[in-house]
Parts: C-alpha cells; structure tokens; sequence
C-alpha cells in the first residue's frame, strides 16, 4: 500500500487475552525528533507475546501499537533528526540509541486515540523515536537485519559485551531460543572450547548440533544433571547464561554455576509477578547472578560490529519464519510455540 493522507495498516492491541484487530490509523505532524518509516518487516519477540497475552501485569495504555524488532525505509523526519534523512534504509529496535529521545506517538482511529511507545513496528507505517533507529549495515537484507533489532543485540551482546569469555572456561546455555541461539553463536565465534546447550526441545538440540555443538543436553531428560556433572568434571560452568523465560529455567541455571565463583547471566523475561528462589548461602560461597538489559549493546556501535561477526559465517535464513502481515494473530500463535525460528511480518505495500 502507500501512504495516502496520513492514514496506515496497525495491529492493535485493544484488550489484553484478546487477538489483534489491524486498522486503519493516522498521524499528525511529526514532532520534534521523530521519524516517520516505511516498515517492512517485523520480528516478533516473546515480549509482545506476554503483551498481548496480559502477561506484563496492569496495562494502562490500552489501545496501542507494539512490536519492538523491524527494518524499513525513512520517509520522513521531524525537527532536530540528523541521524537519518529519507531514503535511509534503517533497522528499529528497543535498545535506545544515539539521537533525540522522542515524545511517544499517538495515533487516531475512528475519534479513538491509539497509543504507541518510542518504537512500534506492527504497522505498515510507523512514527519512531530518532533514539530507536540505527542505520541497516550494507549487504544485509531487510528480511534479516530485524533479528538485529533484538535477537542478536542481546544474545551476542550478553557474551561480547558483558561476560568476555577465555577460550579456556566452560559456558552453558540454556534456552535454544533466538536470544539463546545467538548466544551460542558469538561464543563459537570467540572460539570457546566447552559449550553446553541445554534446552527442553529435542528438536532445538538437535539443530545446535548441526552448528557444531558437541554438548547438548535435555534438560527434562532423567540423566540430565549426571550428564552435565560428567562434562563439568563435577564441578560446574564457569558461567551460564539464561534466556528460556521462565523462572524455572534461571534456577536451573545457577544450580549449575561452580559453586566457588560461578556466574549466571540472564536475558529472561518471565511473566508479571513470579519470582526466583535461589539459596542465599549460595551467593556468600562465591556465585553471582545478574540480569542483562539487551546485552549491553551500543547499537550505533556495535551492530556494525556483530554484523560483521556473523556474516559469511551462518546462513541466517534458518533462524526465520516469515509471516504477511494480515496472518498477525496466526504468527503469534506461532511465535507461543516457542520454537526455534524468529517469526517475522512481512508488510505488504
């Protein structure tokens, strides 16, 4: 479609536990430091499905927009943007960027006020904070440079940027999603010798072997914890790092640090109001554990970076599965599965 008087394609989240309803918004004038894109393609990552799902706890903003992964084209800037001009083709992502940190848009439907964060990408059309948006590196195609908007910037950025691996220490994943999986990439890349996999999917397992992981272990199966001793020679990982979303999954993981001076990192997102139990004896032995927000990427900085790292190296087509954008509520129910491939929106245009 193009762009006719303001007016654009939204998925909108009008009530929680309830499927998207796509409808026809428009915007005004652009704002200071904000920018008007063109998408065209959306990933969508397992916040939006604890979104829509009401799984974030109260949401005080209902109707609004969501999506926070995507890739597309400038169309049009506010006042003050000199990051970007139209025609740039650009990656959106949630981790705030270099660049104006812009008023949040609102939209109109029907007399009705449709809300929206600094970064919405479930849109044909969509008006973005300067702050969210980084330049698409060269020879990455549209299709693909959403993983970077998320996926990769915390699964790579949580071992690059925070954890800096030695060759020589023992690593665990657990979690083969897509910020698990990136995870696991950045630490081959880095030349990590021990690497375990752990996830409850025999399918997720199987596919981390054929990127050349040698340990890779069922974390429902009966031997599981006599497995993952005999690999650690008893005696734990140097590190884990943690992204299934569940509570579970992060007291897994720092049952299974070395007990002296063990660490877990995690990117988990569990729902609204669960908590973790952890030992307290535990941590004054000498563990430690941390959250990761986005892996402490700099995108202006270090997208370039991990791009750089992956290509020529994967085929990233692997980790996809790409959806149009009228199909939203079906590649929700897709992205609930908890499978391995990133489900992106392709826009229609």
């Amino acid at each position: 479609m193009t762009l006719k008087e303001n007016y654009f394609d939204a998925a909108v989240l009008q009530k929680i536990k309830q499927p998207l309803i796509i409808k026809k918004l428009k915007f005004g004038k652009l704002k200071k430091g904000q920018v008007l894109v063109k998408i065209f393609y959306s990933g969508i990552c397992r916040s939006q499905v604890l979104e829509v799902d009401g799984a974030r706890g109260k949401d005080i903003w209902l109707p609004h927009l969501i999506g926070h992964e995507g890739s597309g084209v400038v169309e049009k800037i506010g006042s003050g943007v000199n990051k970007v001009k139209k025609g740039d083709a650009v990656i959106l992502t949630w981790i705030k960027s270099d660049g104006i940190d812009a008023l949040p848009a609102k939209y109109k439907s029907n007399g009705t006020t449709i809300n929206s964060g600094r970064v919405a990408t479930f849109s044909t059309y969509t008006v973005v904070s300067e702050s969210r948006l980084i330049k698409k590196p060269k020879g990455l195609g549209f299709d693909l440079a959403v993983l970077f908007g998320c996926a990769i910037p915390t699964g790579m950025g949580m071992v690059i940027n925070e954890i800096k691996p030695k060759i020589s220490n023992s690593y665990a994943v657990i979690g083969i999603g897509g910020v698990g999986i990136f995870s696991i990439l950045a630490l081959k890349a880095l030349r990590v010798k021990k690497i375990i996999a752990i996830d409850k999917s025999s399918d997720k397992l199987n596919f981390v072997k054929s990127l050349g992981i040698k340990h890779c272990l069922n974390s429902t199966s009966f031997n599981f914890k006599k497995n993952f001793l005999k690999i650690t020679n008893q005696t734990g990982v140097d590190c884990c790092l943690e992204a299934s979303g569940s509570t579970t999954g992060i007291e897994l993981g720092f049952s299974l640090i070395n007990k002296n001076n063990g660490q877990l990192l995690f990117a988990s997102h569990p729902p609204s109001g669960k908590k973790i139990k952890i030992d307290p004896h535990e941590l004054i032995s000498g563990k430690k554990i941390c959250g990761s927000w986005g892996g402490k990427t700099y995108p202006d900085k270090d997208i370039k970076k991990y791009h750089n790292i992956l290509k020529n190296k994967i085929k990233l087509k692997k980790f996809v599965k790409i959806f149009k954008f009228n199909q939203i509520n079906l590649a929700l129910n897709e992205a609930r599965r908890s499978n391995l491939a990133r489900v992106i929106l392709k826009m229609e245009h």
